[in-house]
């Protein structure tokens, strides 16, 4: 009976199916898998005995163990800040009636399209040496120091705001959950508006917040940009160190041994705060489903407050980003000095973009990478999903908690893997050598995006009705005309989603990136990155403001193919299909 099931299966799954199966499970152990263990395996066993070597070159080295603290330093600092200024911004955008909210959220969202190094280094351009601030700041104190936006503070007060946009976005959604007669009802027995905003309001909103906080904790162990940009050597944290020790042969077990710390503080954290969640602490009171309606202080003096700090949390988002844009039109003598003037204005570095093939050549390396890599990792995830969706066998489950691997891993832990496992000949990929190839940072792009993609997808395969595929299957249609007519329009529209967001957000990575670009097909995050240093030539750093503009505006185009498109319901005989 054993026999004859699993012909049956091995039957109904195809030989196409078959060499599919086979080759995700390549995938995962050769990508996935291996390179985990063989860095684990690399510091603690040279020249084939074992040996703890590493663990004494860390605790030795100051620099590595003071990164550590700055880490951990970070990530705490950044749930308080993080969360003070998310939940300020969804108050003032959603909650409270402020003039001009509309135009403040947009401002408010900007981070969505204008992050990572680049932002970073738009930050710099304000508050550092040569910024519009600090010249402004040292007209009244001429003795100021004017590296002064530098280290910890400089850090944590750009984070604080690059990491808003998930508060923005899903406390936003669950402030519009509210049951607002839960509301009325708190006023009509007389309560006030402080007591209705933290005894009726803020506990609605606590699920979502205890996930932003586990979110914004690991993004601050997780930090590269900013402290890469404007940490100095005085405030560090684990993944530019991380970057620093892989650059030599000396460091690298260092490198690889914080990236296993990371790792390991990671998922410890992930683990222990979501047993947390599941003992049921938070939940939410609201039970009707009635539109929240916007209140309006009643102190005029609180009221005016309210509406000074939303409009100067506006400045500070759009500041950088409007900064930007204007030096992308200015000359390189405007941007060292920080002083515009109307004449230094042209479309000079824009026409130098589109003419000169050295500088659009990191633009056009970028794009070809993330489209490869968004297109690919959605086509692999959509044949995972699918085994995962048709099947409940412990294979179906290996193959969904392996590819969710990534995401428990720091991407510098994965890009040092990478570069570990594959810089010697490999019979895993036919005794090539993948580092130095372009083809190695291909694969470190599909991995980085596959638990996104996976989950995503995942959820639209749910909504197709297994009715329809089942009356093609009884009608003799075969698995892939199956998948190709019933399923496939189903859950394109999602597809497509993130294929388009992920293309967004590979576009100027930098910390992946770093480890494993080919030195003669350099993407942009490294480019904006080498421009944003002292030592950068003025041509390199005007280019980088082109770049980032360019990057703004795919970014925005991307996000309204997204979320900016009505769905549109289209009749045809025998009932009706939704389609975006």
């Amino acid at each position: 009976m054993k026999s004859g099931g699993l012909k049956e299966k091995l039957k109904r799954t195809g030989p196409a199916g078959l060499l599919i199966r086979a080759f995700i499970l390549w995938f995962i152990f050769v990508f996935i898998i291996y390179p985990n263990i063989s860095i684990l395996a690399g510091i603690v066993y040279k020249d084939g005995n074992f040996s703890l070597t590493v663990f004494r070159k860390l605790l030795s080295s100051e620099r590595a163990m003071k990164s550590l603290r700055n880490s951990l330093v970070l990530a705490v600092s950044l749930v308080v800040t993080v969360n003070i200024v998310g939940i300020a911004l969804v108050i003032f955008t959603e909650y409270l009636d402020i003039k001009g909210a509309k135009i403040i959220r947009l401002g408010y969202l900007s981070t969505l399209v204008y992050g990572g190094i680049v932002l970073c280094t738009g930050y710099r351009y304000i508050y550092g040496e040569q910024g519009i601030i600090t010249h402004l700041i040292m007209r009244f104190i001429p003795d100021l120091n004017p590296a002064w936006f530098q280290g910890y503070f400089a850090v944590l007060y750009i984070m604080t705001f690059a990491c808003t946009s998930n508060h923005i976005i899903f406390l936003s959604n669950a402030i519009r959950g509210i049951d607002y007669q839960t509301v009325e009802a708190a006023k009509n027995m007389g309560a006030s508006f402080k007591t209705i905003f933290f005894k009726v309001v803020l506990p609605v909103l606590k699920p979502t917040l205890f996930a932003l906080t586990i979110l914004t904790f690991l993004t601050g162990l997780g930090a590269v940009s900013a402290p890469l940009i404007v940490g100095g050597p005085d405030f560090q944290t684990i993944n530019p160190m991380i970057i620093t020790f892989a650059g030599t042969r000396y460091s690298r077990d260092i490198a690889a041994l914080l990236a296993i710390i990371l790792g390991a503080v990671t998922i410890t954290l992930l683990a222990f705060l979501n047993r947390i969640e599941r003992q049921g602490y938070y939940i939410s009171i609201s039970k009707v489903k009635s539109k929240i309606r916007k209140e309006k202080l009643p102190n005029p003096l609180a009221n005016i407050l309210a509406h000074s700090a939303a409009y100067i949390l506006f400045l500070i988002y759009v500041g950088p980003i409007a900064l930007v844009i204007l030096y992308s039109f200015t000359d390189s003598v405007t941007i060292l000095s920080g002083k515009f003037s109307a004449s230094s204005l042209s479309a000079e570095n824009y026409l130098k973009l589109f003419n000169s093939a050295d500088a659009v050549k990191p633009y056009l390396v970028s794009i070809v990478y993330s489209a490869l890599a968004a297109v690919l990792v959605a086509m692999l995830t959509t044949q995972v999903c699918r085994i995962i969706h048709k099947s409940t066998t412990k294979f179906a489950g290996f193959l969904e908690y392996s590819m969710l691997i990534p995401w428990l891993l720091p991407t510098t832990l994965i890009g040092m893997s990478l570069l570990m496992a594959f810089d010697r000949r490999n019979p895993l990929v036919a005794n090539q050598i993948l580092v130095g190839t372009p083809v190695i940072l291909l694969f470190g792009y599909i991995i980085i995006k596959i638990p996104f993609s996976l989950r995503m997808i995942k959820a639209a395969f749910f909504s197709v009705e297994a009715a329809l595929e089942e009356s093609a299957r009884s009608m003799g249609a075969a698995p892939f005309y199956r998948f190709r007519r019933v399923v496939l329009p189903v859950i394109l529209p999602a597809v497509a989603s993130v294929v388009a967001l992920n293309f967004n957000s590979l576009l100027a990575d930098y910390d992946l990136t770093v480890f494993l670009f080919n030195p003669f097909l350099i993407p942009l995050g490294p480019v904006i990155r080498a421009a944003s240093d002292e030592s950068s030539t003025l041509n390199a750093k005007a280019m980088s403001f082109v770049y980032s503009v360019v990057l703004m505006i795919i970014s925005s185009a991307a996000l309204y193919f997204v979320y900016g498109r009505k769905p549109k319901v289209r009749f045809h005989r025998g009932g009706f299909d939704g389609r975006q």
